[in-house]
């Protein structure tokens, strides 16, 4: 059996029922061929044994009391998959889909994201199984207390440095940050999207978005192309969707689509940012609502999507922003995206793009901008958080815009160089995963064996 196989079938026999996981293994581990050819030092070290290993699992209960006075229980995990350049660091996601396999894929992914920004940042990943939607804030407050009365104690600011993901945003960090302070009696940069008032960073809420479009600005640029007069597709509607769109008219771009669990807008007339944010950041309203809204504005019901599709695939545009959640674009979409004349995909979700779909688009020569280097700008500004509490400042707002834009034309230019060093020029794919995997893999031998 070769090699990477051999490490992926391990996979699956001592991790069973993670599908996530194996796919994000699998999507890195091929990529990486070419170099394990070039330089035996890799395996030589076991290397690619050791980074598939999280350094720790952390599964704990969340037992807390609902409105009515009835005992809940959930299940939190936090995994801190690498700490070879850094301290842990990657998000919170509450969301019922959250096990331990979606876990161990969105932290064995954040290591790599990490490691491109340049920036000393190790790799992690936690959440639970809770649901916000529905919940007061009272319920919400209880539940982020009882999860962080077990949290603090595996966290810190040079140890691991949560932040937020699905179902996790101003206000579940708030209520997990005041139970920190609570417990440990300290003001420190321990999670990161916080509030102004209270240690946060201007730019935070808008950078994986922002940055998004900074990635395809400078995918576009290289190939003589840019996003001026593109009509794009955007799907999910949280913080990576929202602040995509508004950055994407900045640059002269149009988006007509949005999407959430329930369905697809498609607004051929451009998606209206203003109402976007009022029905999702201020009302917490599905979709339909944008509808009401905007009645020039087409409803896509998830139920009416064509089979084992996504809606928001089949609508023709230039540019395509992936932005809600993993696997939300199959083969079928991409072929879709490829025959209606795309020519730039940008995931801003984490792994949105199954790996036929990548496939399809590597095939088609397609700009193919993948989720560890695209979104890595999120991570990239709660860096430049923790910089601002180490230093008890807060920087402006182009001041932070404009490192974030820089953080993101490096992770281009290293994974486009990478790409050409092995001879696959335009592979970004490619790319990322080795430039990402080569800083953590020689720092793990020059730290020796743990």
């Amino acid at each position: 059996m070769p090699y990477i196989e051999k490490v992926i079938d391990g996979l699956k026999k001592n991790s069973p029922g993670q599908p996530e996981f194996y796919q994000a293994a699998t999507e890195v581990l091929h990529t990486l061929r070419p170099l394990l050819e070039k330089d035996p030092k890799y395996l030589k070290n076991k290397i690619i044994e050791r980074i598939v290993e999280p350094e720790r699992q952390i599964t704990f209960r969340v037992a807390w009391v609902d409105d009515k006075g009835e005992i809940q229980v959930n299940r939190g995990y936090r995994i801190q998959f690498n700490s070879a350049i850094g301290p842990y660091k990657g998000g919170l996601r509450f969301h019922p889909s959250v096990n331990t396999g979606i876990i161990k894929f969105l932290g064995f992914e954040q290591i790599f994201k990490n490691s491109l920004t340049g920036l000393a940042l190790g790799g992690g990943k936690g959440g639970s199984d809770f649901d916000p939607k529905g919940k007061s804030d009272n319920e919400i407050m209880r539940f982020c207390q009882a999860f962080m009365t077990e949290l603090f104690r595996h966290v810190g600011p040079t140890i691991d440095v949560p932040a937020g993901d699905i179902g996790v945003g101003g206000r579940e960090i708030g209520y997990l940050y005041g139970q920190y302070k609570r417990l440990t009696s300290s003001h420190d940069g321990v999670l990161t999207g916080k509030g102004l008032l209270w240690g946060g960073s201007l730019v935070r809420t808008e950078a994986t978005g922002y940055g998004s479009v900074y990635f395809a600005e400078n995918m576009l640029r290289d190939r003589g192309d840019s996003l001026e007069g593109k009509v794009c597709t955007v799907s999910g509607s949280g913080n990576v969707a929202i602040y995509t769109v508004a950055k994407l008219y900045q640059v002269g771009a149009k988006p007509v689509t949005v999407s959430d669990s329930g369905g697809t807008i498609h607004h051929a007339a451009g998606i209206n940012l203003d109402v976007l944010k009022q029905v999702k950041e201020v009302e917490r309203a599905r979709l339909t609502r944008y509808q009401e809204l905007c009645p020039d504005a087409r409803y896509i019901a998830a139920t009416e999507y064509p089979k084992g599709r996504n809606a928001v695939w089949s609508i023709p545009c230039q540019a395509a922003f992936p932005s809600a959640t993993q696997n939300e674009l199959g083969g079928e979409d991409a072929r879709e995206l490829v025959k209606n004349g795309c020519v730039c995909v940008c995931e801003g979700a984490n792994m949105p793009s199954t790996l036929e779909a990548i496939e399809v688009f590597l095939a088609a020569k397609t700009a193919c901008g993948p989720a560890k280097a695209v979104n890595a700008g999120g991570v990239a500004t709660s860096q430049l958080e923790m910089a601002q509490n180490a230093s008890m400042q807060q920087w402006s707002f182009d001041e932070v815009d404009k490192k974030l834009r820089d953080i993101m034309k490096h992770i281009f230019t290293s994974a486009s160089e990478t790409a050409k060093e092995f001879k696959q020029p335009g592979n970004l794919v490619l790319g990322a995963n080795i430039a990402g995997f080569r800083k953590v893999a020689d720092t793990m031998i020059s730290l020796g064996v743990f």
